[in-house]
């Protein structure tokens, strides 16, 4: 299926004392089976884009399509239960529960899906020995690496194997050898039935993406080098 997700002509503004321009006038195509990155300086749009595309944000203007269906951001239960079936989010932050052991944390969100524990358990056992994880389940996060935290919120975000992946600086707070193993690790979930966007600073990972799209002041300045 071609142009899983479509933006047309999309803006977001944040008015504060002046109104701000986040992203102007964005028109952009992504399709199954591909790596999307996103580069460009602080400020210049990316978060700002994967939270519309996240559902968690809406456009001031324009409108977003996926899946064939042009996204209402009056009906949010449908958005919700949406990003819950679909969409993983990875944060350069983790976002993990402090409360909650990198099992709890990553079976949790297969709850929100299935609303049986067992099988949230089971899969959030499965996903986490994947990763190498499967000595650390009854860990909390203070216990954890920087790496191993970002594995943890990586084995969260695709329990419920979803469509569309997420992620927002992944490494952004990790050195270099914890970085390229968490980049490593989400190369791996590329699959046909998949998009995966990621944001990011670093251009070496930018360039392993099948399509690098870089940013500026809210606009689209290049997608693979070509000028827009």
């Amino acid at each position: 299926m071609n142009n899983f997700i479509s933006l047309n002509k999309v803006s977001k503004f944040f008015l504060k004392k002046n109104r701000i321009k986040a992203l102007t006038n964005i028109n952009l195509d992504f399709n199954l089976g591909k790596i999307y990155s996103l580069i460009g300086p602080s400020g210049s749009g990316k978060s700002t884009l994967l939270n519309l595309i996240s559902l968690i944000d809406k456009p001031t203007l324009g409108s977003i399509t996926i899946e064939n269906r042009n996204i209402n951001y009056e009906k949010q239960n449908i958005n919700d239960s949406y990003r819950s079936a679909s969409i993983g989010i990875i944060y350069q932050n983790y976002n993990l529960l402090n409360d909650f052991t990198a099992l709890e944390n990553v079976s949790i969100a297969g709850l929100a899906l299935n609303n049986n524990p067992k099988l949230a358990d089971l899969n959030a056992k499965k996903v986490l020995s994947s990763f190498g994880l499967s000595k650390r389940l009854n860990h909390f996060p203070s216990e954890l690496s920087g790496g191993e935290s970002q594995r943890v919120a990586i084995a969260r975000a695709i329990i419920n194997k979803p469509k569309i992946i997420l992620a927002d600086e992944p490494t952004g707070n990790l050195d270099l050898k914890n970085a390229k193993i968490v980049f490593k690790t989400l190369m791996k979930l590329k699959n046909k039935n998949r998009i995966i966007i990621f944001a990011t600073h670093n251009r070496e990972f930018a360039e392993m993406s099948d399509c690098k799209i870089e940013m500026i002041d809210g606009n689209i300045k290049s997608i693979n080098g070509k000028l827009q």
